[in-house]
């Protein structure tokens, strides 16, 4: 894990350009009273608590010695240090996701992802209850991390640990525009798991709409599709309108531009008016 720091002219050798031998130091030259720059720093003090490098921040207006050495015009302007060389980075303003892309540019690693490679790992010797624990103990320490959240109901899936992987679903909600399709996603996959998981039996209808929720997972959603329709045109009543709001499902995974998504939406359409 990384740390936020503050320098000035007086630590600046030591606590970047010195440190900066051990891991990368990332270098916030910042001012109060810039907008892009307040909106900047949770973004890299939040990411330093991820990823192995030191975000060291420099008030331009308390150590303006220091800017006018760096060659600061405006600001945020974020340089990067390794190896005792202070090199330019970035100016400006950049989203979450640009600056992991930042960070993976410069062969930063993510703690996170480090660990839950590991965690994968173990479950996939056997030792899921090791895993969990230790996805459980991840998600303690990173409450806010919707990433997290993402990868470990992924996790829950793949064990069909549905349940969980519900509940950690439900906590991101549609105003989260980043992370609210894929959580989207991830839900239509535990639908068609949990009918796929059903008991075998049942009517023809029963076992074709288990069959075809099981084509979904097998990524054979044309076949899917087609099945679905077949029900619904049978018996659009059947499991409470449930082969359309599969179908429905199935769009959402595919996305509206999908060929699937345009010819099977018509064919909707057609068998239910």
């Amino acid at each position: 894990m990384g740390a936020s720091i503050s320098v000035n002219q007086e630590t600046f050798a030591t606590e970047v350009i010195e440190k900066s031998h051990q891991k990368p130091v990332l270098v916030d030259f910042f001012a109060q009273w810039c907008g892009p720059c307040q909106m900047l720093k949770p973004l890299l003090e939040k990411l330093a608590q991820e990823y192995d490098f030191v975000l060291a921040k420099v008030d331009i207006d308390q150590s303006p010695d220091l800017a006018q050495t760096y060659g600061v015009g405006g600001v945020p302007d974020v340089k990067v240090a390794i190896d005792g060389t202070l090199t330019d980075g970035f100016i400006g303003m950049l989203p979450e996701p640009k600056l992991r892309e930042f960070l993976a540019q410069l062969q930063i690693t993510s703690l996170l992802d480090t660990a839950l490679e590991s965690i994968y790992a173990d479950a996939a010797i056997g030792n899921v209850e090791q895993a969990e624990a230790r996805l459980t103990t991840l998600l303690e320490q990173h409450p806010d991390n919707r990433g997290l959240t993402l990868e470990a109901a992924n996790f829950y899936i793949e064990a069909d640990r549905l349940d969980k992987a519900e509940n950690l679903l439900a906590t991101i909600q549609e105003y989260d525009k980043e992370h609210y399709p894929h959580a989207k996603t991830l839900r239509a996959i535990v639908q068609f798991k949990q009918i796929a998981l059903q008991p075998e039996g049942g009517t023809d209808l029963d076992r074709a709409f288990r069959q075809a929720a099981n084509l979904v997972l097998d990524e054979n959603y044309a076949a899917a599709l087609e099945q679905f329709l077949t029900i619904v045109t049978s018996d659009q009543q059947f499991r409470d309108d449930g082969a359309r709001k599969a179908m429905l499902a199935i769009f959402d995974l595919l996305g509206d531009d999908h060929p699937l998504t345009k010819d099977y939406r018509k064919q909707l359409v057609m068998a239910l008016y």
